[in-house]
């Protein structure tokens, strides 16, 4: 009817109770009419009588609310989709000439009668829809290749798409792999290789194995897999280095089984981010000398982290934390060992104060502690982000604890002279905590009892409580050891002391809890920060020459609320380059930008954050230029990747000397491949202005003619 298969009306009432208006309103509406003053024709008040009818049901129709459903079914003519690699690998000449493989089949495709419509596409780093007249510009030199975009485009189209063609030498250089997003898509995946896949004789470097953070001066592994195809029995020069500086050389016999595993002693001598790479000596007649190098960054740490062990008077804790620490060649332990107001037993206290990298206070600030010395402990606090470790006795004074309260992990309004002898209760979900994951539940609960001090203490929202007490055996909810992470600030708090205890029972059974729990404790607040303020991130580390340099960042105030209309102002620095940039806003605290260098080298970038006038702070980063072109590393053809994509979607991968066939079996599949959509659309006649209008108009006309009548 009227080109639609189904047209239905629906009320938001029952039927029913329309009907029932309606037969009121006609009612009505003729009682009125049927004796009127003056006293009108009877064609006047048939009239009359049937304007109140028509205005009235228009109303009761409007307050039902009726919504007109129209469903129309729609044929939709099959699609078929061909995606054509435009990545610089296929530029690689492996005597195949793969360019022009690729436009060979682009004019065979154009030319062939496929049922219903073609569309094509190129695809790289970006998917972009190139018109049938432009195919032939295709050239060829996007930096990286994303079979995953093309999963993610499918996926937002309406078009009724019968078959996915993707032509392409089957190297993935960024992205995700594609099978299991292809498979969901339900649409067979027929892909033309390109190239040859036949081994060549090569050499390759793989498999690179590191520790992202490690210490300065602290000696670490690096290993590697080299493999070779056609050179067993040749040697080669495997040579690490950091920056430009060579480390390391080794001399390496080609095994005839194809793999030599490499191993490598790094001992970095200064803390920072450090680009390392390794390169493997090239030989006559490799098919691709790009592979044998590649190139990473490490972040190295401090090796000797300052440790300050603040006291508020001598006691057998600060001697077992300080010797427990002290086994770590990590760390450097200082000690101020509080006697009197501002007097410590040790000199140089505020040089010890600002070389601080963590700050333990143990008993400390007590009624003697003076104002002026912790005033400076809470301005290194606040302004350095220094992470805290407290020890809380009941000598230590609520009333100074309190000026450094936003630091920790609870709240303390109270502390009592009184205690219980409480025991560790690890919480189940924190087993697997660094601080506790060294030692099983069963050991904690079989500590000795410590003291811990009655006291008024409430855990903020944001801290997490590591475990909670045992009192003669029976476990109780007060928190015992409590940690918090928010923003860039990590502390912990233990409710209790003379945790030596916990040192002498597990010396006598040989059992490092004590040790691992104050050292794992170390190294979590040492740890580097993941959630800072000002975040500004590369999309990758390594970019070759002219690919876009991706830039995002997240922006947030001190209470870690989203900031959106900051000004970020990034400085990027490399071989006789540099540069500015402003990033731009796109909500909620996201920034993003991005620029193209075109010339090889190291870089850095420094960004700053405005906002109202005031620098909210900096972030900075670093990333590579041209040191690797993943797209050139790899001169095989690599049709097992494209045969697996088809083979999950239940399509076919052709050689490209078999062109015939793939036209062949596209044509077939989109016989049958057209479907047809139901189309429902909804009117919501009662919001319509014109039956407002309508209304209106017949009771301004029954209004307008009873005057001219006389009528009352």
């Amino acid at each position: 009817m009227f080109g639609y298969e189904n047209i239905n009306l629906t009320l938001s009432f029952n039927l029913i109770f329309f009907i029932i208006s309606l037969l009121i309103i006609i009612a009505y509406s003729v009682y009125v009419y049927k004796y009127t003053l003056p006293p009108v024709g009877n064609l006047r008040r048939f009239f009359l009588a049937a304007l109140r009818i028509l205005a009235l049901a228009l109303l009761v129709f409007i307050i039902f609310e009726p919504v007109l459903v129209l469903t129309e079914k729609k044929v939709l003519p099959p699609v078929s989709l061909f995606f054509i690699d435009n990545s610089k690998s296929m530029q690689i000449n492996d005597g195949t000439n793969r360019a022009e493989a690729v436009h060979h089949f682009i004019d065979e495709i154009t030319n062939t009668d496929i049922k219903g419509n073609k569309k094509f596409f190129s695809f790289g780093s970006k998917i972009k829809a190139v018109d049938v007249d432009s195919l032939d510009k295709i050239n060829f030199t996007e930096p990286s290749t994303n079979f995953a975009q093309i999963i993610e485009d499918v996926k937002n189209s309406d078009d009724n798409i019968s078959s996915i063609t993707i032509v392409s030498d089957g190297v993935m250089t960024d992205g995700s792999t594609p099978f299991y997003s292809a498979q969901r898509t339900g649409i067979p995946f027929f892909n033309l290789a390109v190239g040859d896949s036949s081994r060549k004789k090569d050499i390759e470097l793989k498999n690179i194995m590191f520790n992202e953070y490690i210490y300065a001066q602290t000696p670490t592994t690096i290993s590697a897999i080299i493999t070779n195809n056609g050179f067993a029995g040749k040697n080669v020069s495997a040579e690490l280095y950091e920056g430009s500086n060579l480390i390391s050389q080794k001399n390496i016999l080609l095994d005839k089984g194809g793999v030599n595993s490499l191993l490598f002693e790094y001992t970095p001598t200064a803390s920072g981010e450090k680009k390392i790479q390794i390169k493997v000596s090239t030989l006559d007649g490799e098919a691709s000398v790009l592979n044998n190098n590649k190139s990473f960054f490490v972040n190295v740490l401090d090796n000797k982290i300052n440790i300050l062990l603040i006291a508020g008077s001598p006691s057998a804790d600060l001697t077992f934390i300080k010797n427990s620490l002290s086994d770590d060649p990590n760390f450097r332990v200082n000690t101020l060992t509080q006697i009197s107001s501002d007097k410590f037993l040790e000199q140089n206290q505020n040089l010890l104060l600002d070389s601080a990298n963590i700050i333990y206070l143990i008993g400390y600030p007590n009624q003697k502690s003076g104002n002026e010395f912790l005033a400076r402990v809470l301005n290194k606090l606040k302004t350095k982000n220094i992470p805290l470790f407290l020890l809380l006795s009941s000598e230590v004074s609520p009333v100074k604890l309190k000026e450094i309260e936003d630091l920790l992990p609870v709240s303390v309004t109270q502390i009592e002279n009184n205690f219980l002898q409480v025991q560790p209760d690890p919480e189940i979900t924190e087993l697997s905590n660094p601080l506790l994951s060294y030692s099983s539940k069963n050991e904690w609960s079989n500590l000795p009892p410590i003291p811990q001090a009655l006291s008024n203490v409430k855990v903020k929202p944001e801290s997490k409580v590591i475990a909670k007490t045992l009192v003669n055996g029976q476990p109780k909810n007060n928190p015992l050891i409590i940690t918090r992470y928010f923003g860039s600030k990590r502390s912990i708090v233990v409710l209790g002391n003379e945790v030596w205890r916990w040192k002498l029972q597990t010396a006598q059974k040989d059992i490092k809890l004590f040790d691992n729990f104050l050292l794992s404790s170390s190294r979590w607040l040492n740890a580097p920060d993941e959630d800072k303020r000002i975040k500004i991130r590369t999309s990758k580390r390594f970019y070759s020459a002219g690919e876009p340099i991706e830039f995002s960042a997240q922006v947030y105030d001190d209470l870690f609320n989203p900031l959106s209309d900051a000004e970020l102002k990034l400085n990027i620095s490399g071989p006789e380059y540099h540069d500015e940039m402003i990033l731009n806003s796109i909500g909620n605290g996201l920034y993003e930008g991005s620029i193209s260098i075109n010339k090889n080298g190291d870089y850095k970038f420094t960004g700053q954050v405005l906002f109202d006038g005031k620098n909210l702070g900096t972030d900075n980063g670093t990333f590579n230029v041209g040191d690797v072109d993943l797209e050139l590393a790899e001169s095989r053809m690599n049709f097992e990747f494209l045969d697996q994509l088809s083979t999950e979607t239940k399509g076919k991968t052709y050689l490209n000397t078999n062109t015939d066939q793939l036209i062949k079996d596209l044509i077939q599949t989109n016989q049958n491949s057209s479907k047809e959509k139901i189309l429902t659309s909804e009117i919501r006649l009662w919001s319509n202005e014109i039956l407002l209008f309508l209304v209106i108009l017949l009771f301004s006309l029954e209004w307008f003619i009873r005057k001219r009548s006389g009528m009352l």
